[in-house]
């Protein structure tokens, strides 16, 4: 079983793994092999993965009040930055 947010910021138990992670502390999501994750969880051993959550979708992950990481996501960060509101009414949030 995995454990993953839910759109209510709420964790669930799931079958299915996420398709993207996240940093609750910063409210930030990406992809599972999102550089500056990795390399966060390489730096700082036990103490990144406690802050580590996990999404089925972007949309769940948006409308956990999440945004996309500037890394991993570049164009999805800019597109967010520009407009926050807009990109979350294509998700229909």
């Amino acid at each position: 079983m995995y454990k993953l947010l839910g759109g209510d910021g709420k964790p669930y138990g799931s079958e299915i793994p996420g398709a993207f992670g996240g940093n609750s502390k910063l409210k930030i999501y990406g992809r599972l092999d999102c550089p500056s994750a990795l390399s966060a969880i390489r730096r700082f051993p036990g103490s990144y993965e406690r802050s580590r959550v996990f999404f089925a979708d972007e949309k769940t992950a948006l409308a956990a009040g999440y945004r996309p990481c500037g890394n991993c996501l570049r164009e999805k960060y800019r597109e967010y930055m520009e407009s926050p509101e807009r990109y979350r009414a294509k998700f229909g949030l």
